[in-house]
């Protein structure tokens, strides 16, 4: 197994938007870490569509470093786009994407590799033991947010695990697979199944700069969580128009049974509106419910590409030595 091979590579995916002052700490935390640990190591950055100094920093910093890699993305795609390219690119054995603020412990990276090399599992997550950097309000929603989705999805996700893993080759092979356009990159990853292990680690604060994600955004990353994974949504109005048929079938039983016995009954303004609101607030509900659905269909429908790369540093590079060598070549003949 390649798992066993001495001379493997372990790839690191970052995905990066305006972290210029992130990127020295981080490569100097990961080279502390793991310079000296993996036989073979690849830091692939990819650049999505940052707007300060970060591309030139990586370029300045592939220039220096081998193992260092940057793919520059064409615009802004959002971060499992952008998670999507490092790892359709990612050339490990091994691959573990991971946030440039160090909020994901580089020394954990070693725990991910001794289970991975040593008790043969597929995918190694890392669960926050603690959350301590976050507010009450985020954590309240974040419990919430994995209990509800755990009992409604098809496809559960570990609590309190983030994108922070490590995943063999086949695993990340079989996510490449998956094709759709709304990526919840939490549950892509457990999607395959295979072996898998957990490793509790306590997240610090960010080293510098401050999260991209605000409520909306983690919001609406909620809610692609669920549509993505679940059917739910839909069924349960199956069940509540069921409910609803049923209950008004019963009061109709009751109007006809006390026009029979009191004689004619004028319904009240109130009832009436009442009803009225009630009904039309809940099919415009289930209206929006299935718009969801809908809207992602037709994106899926367009079959768009999820990314568009403006550039490689490794083809560059490859690019630069071939020409190189066709100089060089020229030279010797001539």
């Amino acid at each position: 197994m390649e798992r066993r091979q001495r001379d493997w590579m372990l790839s690191i995916v970052v995905p990066v938007m305006n972290e210029e002052a992130a990127i020295a700490r981080f490569l100097e935390a990961v080279d502390r870490t793991l310079g000296d640990a993996v036989p073979r190591l690849e830091i692939l950055f990819v650049d999505d569509g940052s707007t300060d100094a970060t591309l030139v920093t990586l370029r300045e910093r592939a220039a220096l470093d081998p193992r260092t890699r940057v793919i520059s993305l064409t615009r802004n795609f959002g971060k499992e786009a952008a998670m999507t390219a490092g790892l359709d690119h990612a050339r490990g054995d091994a691959v573990v994407p991971m946030d440039v603020d160090l909020q994901d412990p580089p020394e954990v990276i070693l725990e991910f590799i001794r289970l991975w090399r040593e008790h043969g599992y597929d995918m190694v997550y890392g669960i926050r033991g603690s959350r301590d950097e976050d507010t009450q309000a985020k954590r309240t929603s974040a419990g919430l947010f994995y209990r509800f989705f755990n009992r409604l999805a098809e496809t559960p996700i570990p609590s309190n695990a983030g994108d922070f893993r490590l995943m063999d080759r086949r695993v990340v092979e079989a996510i490449k697979r998956l094709p759709e356009r709304n990526r919840f990159m939490k549950g892509l990853f457990n999607w395959p199944g295979y072996r898998c292990t957990g490793v509790y680690y306590n997240r610090p604060a960010r080293e510098s700069g401050e999260s991209k994600f605000n409520f909306w955004k983690l919001w609406n990353f909620a809610i692609d969580g669920f549509v993505s994974f679940s059917t739910w949504p839909l069924r349960i109005w199956m069940y509540f128009g069921a409910v609803i048929a049923g209950l008004a079938f019963l009061y109709i039983l009751l109007l006809v049974g006390r026009v029979i016995v009191v004689g004619s009954d004028v319904p009240g303004y109130a009832s009436l509106m009442t009803a009225i609101l009630f009904f039309g607030g809940m099919q415009l509900l289930s209206v929006g419910i299935l718009g969801e659905y809908v809207g992602r269909l037709f994106i899926e429908a367009k079959q768009r590409p999820l990314y568009l790369i403006a550039e490689d540093s490794l083809e560059a590079k490859d690019s630069l030595e071939a020409k190189a060598g066709l100089v060089d070549e020229a030279s010797r003949t001539s």
